[in-house]
This record gives C-alpha cells, structure tokens and sequence, in this order.
C-alpha cells in the first residue's frame, strides 16, 4: 500500500488509511481517535508525588518495508522532522527491497555478585557444579524449560575494584521471544545460596544486565544514489560517518541523531528506553573507544550502504 502524500491529509484521512492497512478493530480505531496517554487516577497510581501528566505527539513514519513486508511504524517524539526523515529514508531504501533484519539468538544475562572470595579457587569449583546451577536455575521456571529454552550456560569471571577481588557468575539464559527480566532475576536469586556455599563468598547483587550482546539484531540496507543526490552526496556521506567513527565529539551528536528514531519507536511501544539508550551508548564503546552505531559504505553500483545494530 503507497501511503502517498500521507503528511498533507487531514487527521481522519490518515486514520483511515492505518485503518484499512492495519485492520483495525472500531475500538482500536477510537483509542487512535482518543487524546490518548492515561489519565491522573492511573498516573497517581504509578508514581509517587504526582501532580499530573505530560503528553507527547504520536505519528507514523511510512513506507518502511522489513523482510519483504510493509509496515506502519509508530514513533512519540517532540523533534519535528524525525519521522519525516524515517519515512523518507525508507521510501529511498524501498526502491532496493527495505531493510534486512536479522537476530540470531535471544538469551538475557543474568549476573550474581560474589565477595569476600578466593576468585581463583572459586572459579573451578562453580565450572564443576554449572549442572547443577542449570537445573536449580531452571527449577524456577515452569514455563521456559517446557520449551527447550531456560538456562543454557554458567560462566564466571573476576574484576578488580578498590574494595578487592570479585566473582561475577553469568547465567546465559534463552528467554524466547519474552524480556525476560523478571525470570532472570529470580533465577539468579534462586542460585544464589548455593554459589555462596560452593565459593564460600557472600552474595551481593543478583540482577540481570540490561547490556544484551547475546540477543543482538542486525539490519542492512540500499539507499539508491540517484534519490540522494548521486554518487557524490555519497561519498560526503561516507566521509561525515567516518568522521563521527574516528572522533568521539562528532559520534555522540551522530548516535543521538540515531536514538531519535529508535527512541521515538520504543516511546510509541512502551519499552524501557532507558535501558535501549545505556546498552546502545555501551555498545558504541565496546571497542574501548567511543564509536558510530552504524556503519557506511558504497556497493559496485554506488550506492550507499547501512549497516545497523
């Protein structure tokens, strides 16, 4: 469906477009029509000392077709042109078939501190017993286990803090297509009397890491030359991300231009951007040195390229 034009047409205009590409139901379709958001009773509910709510503007950023389907991809966000930018890079991206997405595995990391510790000694005798960590870690699971997922692997690895040596114990947990906070959260609290027995440490903090590199998802996609502007606006391109790459100053403003769209969408669905904001910068700096999130490049044809985490 070409949504042409889309930003010029009234406000039911549009609905009636996302209706009939989305299929709405007549309730889904007056929640839309709604000012949205929730109301002080609900708000009074979820925080403390609230005194009222703060709104913010719901659009759609158009043309964006992922794995050879079209979608609408609803974004919250008080920056004027980012969802015009979304929808007019997807449309230069639609002319080379979209964007390509793909993400091999989903496994959250869990982590239980461990202090007071022979780290050395300690590490062996949890690689030992990882068995028996698994099946206590999936006893907390009624759901997971059933489904060939759950608790896969116990890892371990010692840091050095002002305070002293301490034993970090990873449990690498498959948690399907679920966040998967809560389980593992409540796996590592499960295993955590027994890795105090066998270390005989104490344990401190057992929490999940928000910093998520075994559930990771890759895209690609064209932006044909020609709708930029031809080969020359390609190659600036390339020179301004290779610029952000090399220099920490220019990367910051160049991965915030990046979080706007990623942000807006996880605003329109209600995740927990600040954990997307603090794994995406981490991982930006996962070289040791503070880097693009995307990577650009021109194919034989001149075209240009972007690589996206």
């Amino acid at each position: 469906m070409t949504f042409s034009r889309f930003f010029e047409k009234s406000r039911k205009e549009k609905l009636d477009e996302i209706t009939k590409f989305a299929n709405l139901s007549p309730n889904e379709r007056k929640i839309l029509e709604g000012e949205g958001g929730i109301g002080f009773e609900q708000a009074d509910k979820m925080v403390e000392n609230a005194i009222g709510t703060f709104s913010f503007p719901l659009g759609v950023a158009t043309n964006f077709v992922i794995n050879n389907k079209e979608y609408l991809v609803p974004m919250v966000i008080e920056e004027p042109s980012v969802i015009a930018a979304a929808s007019k890079a997807a449309k230069i991206a639609k002319i080379h078939g979209g964007f390509t997405m793909q993400n091999k595995e989903s496994f959250s990391i869990g982590q239980i501190q461990i202090v007071n510790v022979d780290t050395k000694s300690a590490i062996p005798k949890i690689l030992q017993r990882s068995k028996e960590i698994l099946e206590l870690a999936n006893s907390k699971s009624s759901t997971l286990s059933k489904i060939g997922k759950g608790a896969k692997e116990v890892s371990c690895k010692e840091i050095l803090t002002e305070s002293g040596p301490m034993l970090i114990v990873e449990l690498l947990i498959n948690v399907g297509d679920a966040m998967g906070a809560n389980i593992t959260n409540t796996m590592c609290e499960g295993v955590a009397p027994l890795i105090e027995q066998i270390t005989e440490g104490k344990a401190l903090l057992k929490i999940l890491s928000n910093y998520s590199t075994r559930r990771m998802v890759s895209g690609t996609a064209i932006f044909d030359k020609e709708e930029l502007g031809g080969e020359k606006i390609v190659d600036k391109i390339i020179l301004a991300y290779q610029f952000a790459d090399n220099d920490e100053y220019r990367a910051v403003t160049h991965n915030k231009g990046i979080m706007n769209g990623i942000i807006a969408v996880a605003n329109a669905t209600g995740q927990d951007t600040r954990a997307i904001e603090a794994a995406a910068h981490a991982y930006a700096a996962k070289s040791g040195k503070y880097r693009s999130l995307t990577q650009w490049s021109k194919d034989k044809n001149g075209n240009r390229t972007k690589m996206e985490i």
